[in-house]
């Protein structure tokens, strides 16, 4: 759904991101206050992947570890930011969708690559990115020398609404939003942590 459906104001908004050794998944899930940016809540679980990496078809690999972290937290969020795309995919419904409707939760996505379609004009910091005519998504340049982010509807969230949010949490001083920024170094620590033998500090 692409119309704003979320309760305003915002109060917790989590992040979600998802990264592997091997065939371990390891996913991670961070909740801020959505006005003082602090951290609300944490949770990273290990899930054995299984299904192989398959272009385009992410959201089947992610999906499960991604939505077990996230049921992991203690705290409820309003809105989630998730490490993948939405509706700018080949078959407009992306990670950040399955994840949005599977937990029937706003969600917004935000990639680090351009997966399809062609960036349209730049006006200041955005630029529409179009797919067969289309506007599915917006790049999005956050930092000045920084390359763009590509930002998309999920679910129950605006393609204007998904841009604002994710200035909102980038505030100038940040690539990523800051909830997804949280869980990317959180899914990264216990990476380092699991290759050192340490185990995990969270489960």
């Amino acid at each position: 759904m692409e119309r704003d459906d979320f309760p305003t104001p915002l109060r917790r908004v989590a992040g979600v991101d998802v990264t592997y050794i091997g065939d371990v998944a390891i996913a991670a899930a961070v909740v801020v206050d959505a006005t003082s940016f602090s951290v609300v809540d944490t949770a990273v679980v290990l899930r054995k992947a299984l299904i192989p990496y398959i272009p385009t078809l992410l959201a089947f690999r992610e999906a499960g570890p991604a939505a077990a972290a996230l049921k992991a937290l203690k705290v409820r969020f309003d809105l989630l930011f998730v490490d993948g795309n939405g509706r700018l995919h080949p078959y407009r419904a992306g990670f950040a969708c399955h994840l949005g409707v599977m937990l029937n939760t706003p969600a917004i996505g935000v990639a680090k690559k351009l997966l399809c379609g062609h960036i349209g004009e730049w006006r200041g910091i955005r630029a529409p990115v179009y797919l067969n005519g289309e506007v599915v998504g917006v790049a999005l340049k956050t930092l000045p020398r920084a390359k763009p982010i590509y930002v998309s509807v999920g679910h129950r969230v605006s393609l204007e609404s998904a841009v604002k949010l994710t200035l909102w949490f980038t505030r100038g001083r940040r690539k990523l939003p800051l909830p997804l920024a949280m869980a990317h170094d959180e899914t990264r620590k216990s990476a380092r942590s699991l290759i050192a033998g340490e185990g995990l500090s969270h489960s």
